[in-house]
């Protein structure tokens, strides 16, 4: 356990930012709590253009995600149960909107619009796979041959 405070500072930034776009998935994480089991995971979540987070939620009621942005652009957008888009949002952290709070329950996906960019994380644990319930079932999964279309066309709503 650290005994000493870890500070998110630029080097850190850079650092998540090379490990995601050194990633086939073009995203990683940086975790600060210390097991999967905890109750409470915080994290910082460095995600390039390109990767695609399938549409998803979380049933668990204790399960609202919180994303405040560091550095660079996101595009989060919000689906009802069907697929219909309910909302989108541009989160930048030196704009007017810093990040969100994103319900259990609610269909959500998040997609960076410039290179470098990193969100603080924070959500209850412990983590759990997603469940088919809580997978979209419009949206392609990870690595479907559509999964390049569908994000292309979510990012064109931020352009």
């Amino acid at each position: 356990m650290p005994t000493s405070p870890i500070l998110i500072d630029r080097t850190l930034l850079d650092h998540a930012s090379r490990l995601a776009a050194d990633s086939p998935r073009r995203r990683r994480n940086i975790n600060f709590h210390t097991a999967d089991g905890d109750a409470c995971h915080r994290l910082l979540n460095a995600i390039e253009p390109g990767s695609y987070v399938p549409p998803h939620r979380h049933l668990d009621p204790a399960k609202d995600e919180t994303f405040v942005v560091l550095r660079g652009a996101f595009g989060l957008v919000t689906f009802a149960d069907d697929g219909t888009i309910t909302a989108t949002a541009e989160l930048r952290p030196n704009g007017p909107t810093l990040g969100a709070t994103v319900p259990h329950g609610t269909f959500h996906t998040l997609l960076a619009l410039e290179a470098g960019s990193v969100f603080l994380e924070a959500k209850a644990g412990p983590y759990l796979p997603l469940t088919e319930a809580e997978r979209a079932p419009w949206a392609p999964a990870e690595g479907d041959a559509g999964a390049s279309a569908y994000l292309a066309g979510l990012a064109r709503m931020f352009r």
